[in-house]
């Protein structure tokens, strides 16, 4: 049966005051560019002043937050549907951890989701959840970590990226530097989780026709997700009609990719006839779980985790550091200072100054926005909000790395020694984190990232490798490039950049 939640006929009959009040809002609407709380209209909610901001949700969102005492406030939407939206850290601690409990993704979310990600980890509660985590754990202890970063990463790095960046800089062509990070972690990370090596960072740079797909889907999954009238994108679907049915296919594209890869790895396994892989594909499939259908929408969301989220990190680390050459130059002198005859793992790990200066970068861009659950039952937050059965509460990572009275009145500058103190006695810098619900990036209690120390490792090694040899140069420069998101951050229209070689001498 189809899920409309929503009668024809009352839809019908709601038309005609409707457009009544988006008439009498439109005389006296709320400004595009206020931080204060938008006005609220019976039925219509606050529906003007978000489209208008459709564009620049996250930083709208984000302003309102940052203006409110307790950085928290309700945004009310069509037809009495009201989603909270916080940046107060003892909110996000209460939600993730005190409470975690009552905060799960909830049914909504993952009847919105579930066309594209299905019954993964990041669409699952409960023992669903608890049984991908447990499987998937395995893969980020330390034995693991090492594997990754001493072959899968620096095999990539050192085969694929560095030759493409000495090309670039030999001929002074012009690369989309985004794409180029997307390619690498979309390689390492199906490299690492499923032993399949997609080659999407060779030379040639061959057409990613699933990462375009990959990408389509993304936005059309995160339009229907956002949605301020929900029962409109349920009708079309229902129809299928217009976004819904692009959706739909485009789908069908990822999962038929996903299934390809499931394909091969059993008959590998049935060739081995034993589990001498220890990718997680092979985990899962090892484990009794053999249903097509859900070892897809595993593999789905590590490509979502994997490809997406350290390749914005970079990006907007690149970026950022060209423009502060002066960090740039300490990462440089670190880099320098590196122990050539240290495995590459610990090599890696001892990068203090690089680590603070990717923390630093994904306060102010962080992958990942805004993070939704849903309350199980009635509750009452620690800045007081009441917080009805059902509603969806957002905290909302942007916001939160802007907040003063946490960072300081530098708060917009990028400025990694807000993160290191000096040791006096080694004269060396040591990092100093902030707590995850501050800081969640990452997410926070039960559900922190288990991939973090990984997405690290990854970042700090194509940090060094790329540094150590080359200069990441913007095609525009003196212009902030536009944060936007679906699910993860991107730089809209990509990162155009020109490679230039370090002086033959002077390389590190």
């Amino acid at each position: 049966m189809v899920d409309l939640q929503f009668p024809a006929s009352l839809f019908l009959s709601v038309i005609p005051p409707l457009l009544f009040l988006i008439w009498a809002a439109v005389r006296n609407p709320s400004s595009s560019t206020s931080t204060k709380i938008p006005s609220s209209y019976p039925v219509l909610g606050s529906i003007l002043v978000i489209w208008k901001n459709k564009e620049r949700r996250v930083q709208w969102i984000s302003d309102i937050l940052t203006s409110v005492p307790n950085l928290t406030f309700t945004l009310r939407r069509p037809f009495g549907y009201r989603q909270i939206f916080t940046a107060n850290a003892a909110n996000v601690q209460h939600m993730l951890k005190s409470h975690f409990y009552n905060y799960p993704k909830g049914e909504v979310f993952r009847r919105t989701l579930r066309d594209f990600l299905g019954d993964s980890i990041f669409n699952a509660d409960g023992d669903n959840w608890k049984f991908q985590r447990q499987v998937s754990s395995h893969q980020f202890n330390t034995r693991s970590l090492r594997k990754f970063v001493e072959t899968v990463v620096d095999s990539e790095l050192s085969n694929r990226l560095v030759p493409i960046l000495t090309n670039a800089a030999a001929r002074k062509t012009v690369l989309d530097f985004q794409d180029i990070l997307q390619r690498f972690a979309f390689d390492n990370i199906c490299t690492i989780a499923f032993g399949y090596d997609p080659a999407y960072l060779l030379p040639s740079l061959p057409e990613a026709k699933f990462a375009v797909t990959f990408d389509r889907a993304l936005r059309l999954i995160a339009e229907r997700f956002n949605s301020n009238i929900p029962f409109i994108w349920k009708i079309k679907r229902a129809l299928s009609v217009g976004s819904e049915r692009q959706l739909k296919i485009t789908v069908e594209e990822v999962r038929e990719f996903a299934k390809g890869i499931i394909r091969e790895k059993k008959q590998e396994l049935k060739e081995k006839n034993s589990l001498e892989s220890e990718d997680v594909l092979s985990r899962y499939l090892s484990s009794g779980h053999l249903d097509e259908d859900f070892v897809t929408d595993v593999v789905i969301s590590f490509i979502l985790a994997g490809r997406d989220t350290t390749s914005a990190a970079l990006t907007w680390f690149f970026w950022l550091i060209f423009n502060h050459p002066g960090v740039e130059s300490e990462i440089l002198k670190e880099i320098k200072e590196m122990n050539s005859e240290e495995p590459v793992y610990d090599e890696v790990k001892s990068m203090v100054y690089t680590h603070a200066s990717l923390c630093e970068a994904m306060r102010l861009y962080p992958p990942v926005p805004v993070s939704t659950k849903s309350a199980l039952k009635d509750d009452v937050l620690p800045d007081g909000t009441l917080v009805k059965k059902g509603t969806r509460i957002s905290y909302h990572p942007y916001a939160m790395g802007r907040v003063e009275k946490v960072w300081g009145a530098d708060w917009a500058e990028f400025r990694p020694g807000r993160w290191l103190e000096l040791e006096e006695t080694a004269k060396k810098w040591r990092f100093v984190g902030r707590d995850s619900f501050t800081y969640p990036v990452f997410q926070a209690g039960p559900r922190v990232c288990l991939g973090k120390e990984m997405a690290f490792l990854q970042m700090k090694r194509v940090v060094a490798g790329v540094l150590r040899r080359f200069k990441v140069v913007p095609v525009v420069q003196n212009l902030e490039p536009v944060y936007a998101s679906d699910f993860t951050s991107k730089m809209k229209g990509g990162f155009l950049v020109k490679i230039e070689e370090r002086v033959p001498g002077t390389e590190i």
